[in-house]
């Protein structure tokens, strides 16, 4: 259900983007100064593009621009989870290493630590 109901959204947003595009056929010029300030600069470039090109190009700049910015915001939570991840390692090798030099003693910790858990 959820399937045909994604495909259905996904459906209508491409026939609405379809639309737009259809209905925004015409040039539109795209400035990279204005242009008294591009005059005086001595440098002054433009684009004529169709109006659905830079509508679209502005959609998917804004997602890009979203992305990498949340990429970056979420460094901290990453580096985290890594370091996380390498302490777990690293006691697991530890436990390892302890299980392994107390084979034949009885460790009161390591006999916690075999002892299976019950559900609860």
């Amino acid at each position: 259900m959820m399937r045909y109901l994604r495909l259905a959204l996904l459906g209508l947003l491409g026939l609405a983007l379809l639309t737009l595009a259809l209905a925004n056929r015409e040039l539109a010029t795209l400035r990279l100064l204005p242009e008294e300030l591009g005059a005086y600069l001595g440098f002054n470039w433009a684009l004529d593009l169709p109006l659905f090109v830079i509508v679209f190009g502005g959609i998917v700049a804004g997602l890009l621009i979203g992305f990498v910015w949340e990429w970056f915001r979420e460094h901290k939570h990453r580096a985290a989870a890594a370091q996380a991840r390498r302490e777990a390692t690293r006691l697991e090798a530890q436990v390892t290493r302890l299980r392994e030099e107390k084979v034949g003693e009885e460790d009161e910790i390591l006999a916690l630590l075999e002892k299976p858990r019950k559900a609860g």
